[in-house]
């Protein structure tokens, strides 16, 4: 039997988020920061029992790149999606399969027997959310998975390949084997940024997987940090950042390299390195305070939308719009999930509307 064909493959960290609400004293306590994403290190370790023990968790199916990728298997036709990432074989992981089969994402784990699945903890305070996480067996996905006999032919068959930022932390050479390839055959690469720390520490890895990317995204932070990292002149013009990325070395210089910048409520940045001079600046339709109920996975959201709309062929515009509709209905909901509640269908009808009407 015929192996299945997904437009979208995406690879990153499968974790599942610990979410708590008012952690200000846990802040303090960890030396966090209120709207940060970072990995753990030995002195965050004990926050994972303390929150278990002294906390109301709601755990949450988590992952940049799962949660985009249920984003946009959510909105597009059954098995377009596909991803993969490294868990174990424990409860974490069958709650992460059972988020993926509720909103039509299809997974090819690779499964570490004995493991422990990566967990992040999500500390809320009122807008904010500070996210730490510990990757546990997540860093131990293996580049020998992608050419195994189950994953192989969903990856020549891909269209589309995103990945997250995290994974470059221990994953760059499962990250340039799908860029190479993707280059190599004229497909399209994704990638976000993620986190800061991403551009800020890792930007030897970001160099490495530039030349493959298509398509750049991220937030004003991450944004600003590798402004920092690479001696941009201006640190905080998103526009002037969106351009230095886009004109980065490209292996494919036929397709051109489009960065997208987001900014939470303000206003979305896009910049393509065929048209340098044309800047598209996207206004976002700001929520009311009390509409807000969680602001994690908002730009996973985005990306999201984003890929959903590009898969199915939709113009930049459209894909942006996309996004933000994707994105402003993950902020209304607990934690990076796609309920469509009746009180949503405002968003997720013109969602359906624009994503679907051209898919087949």
């Amino acid at each position: 039997m015929a192996a299945p064909s997904y437009s979208l493959f995406c690879m990153g960290n499968p974790l599942l988020d610990m979410q708590v609400i008012n952690g200000e004293g846990l802040l303090k306590k960890y030396d966090l920061k209120e709207n940060d994403a970072i990995l753990a290190e030995e002195k965050h370790l004990p926050l994972y029992d303390e929150i278990v023990k002294n906390h109301k968790i709601t755990y949450v199916a988590g992952g940049a790149a799962q949660n985009a990728a249920r984003g946009a298997a959510y909105v597009l036709p059954p098995h377009s999606v596909v991803y993969t990432g490294c868990v174990g074989d424990d409860d974490l992981a069958e709650q992460l399969k059972e988020a993926n089969k509720r909103e039509g994402l299809d997974e090819v784990y690779l499964v570490k027997k004995g493991e422990k699945t990566g967990a992040c903890a999500v500390i809320i305070t009122g807008h904010h959310r500070s996210l730490v996480t510990t990757l546990r067996v997540a860093e131990k996905f293996e580049k020998s998975h992608l050419a195994s006999p189950e994953v192989a032919p969903l990856v020549d068959a891909a269209k589309v390949f995103y990945v997250e930022g995290y994974f470059l932390t221990h994953g760059i050479e499962s990250a340039l084997d799908l860029g190479k390839k993707s280059s190599e055959a004229s497909k399209v690469f994704a990638l976000n940024l993620s986190a800061p720390f991403i551009p800020q520490f890792f930007g030897l890895q970001i160099q490495q997987i530039l030349p493959y990317t298509d398509i750049v995204i991220g937030n004003e932070a991450e944004a600003e940090a590798w402004a920092s990292a690479t001696g941009q002149p201006d640190k905080t013009d998103l526009t002037a950042i969106a351009k230095a990325i886009a004109i980065q070395p490209k292996s494919n210089p036929s397709r051109p390299r489009i960065v997208i910048i987001t900014h939470g409520p303000k206003s979305t940045t896009l910049v393509s390195s065929a048209a340098l001079g044309d800047t598209k600046v996207y206004p976002v339709n700001p929520l009311k305070d009390e509409e807000i109920v969680d602001t994690n996975g908002a730009g996973d959201a985005f990306a999201g939308g984003f890929l959903g709309a590009f898969v199915s062929g939709k113009s930049l515009d459209e894909c942006v719009e996309a996004g933000h509709k994707l994105g402003s209905m993950c902020v209304q909901l607990v934690g990076p999930q796609y309920k469509w509640p009746k009180h949503l269908l405002r968003i997720t009808r013109p969602l359906y509307r624009l994503v679907l009407s051209t898919a087949s």
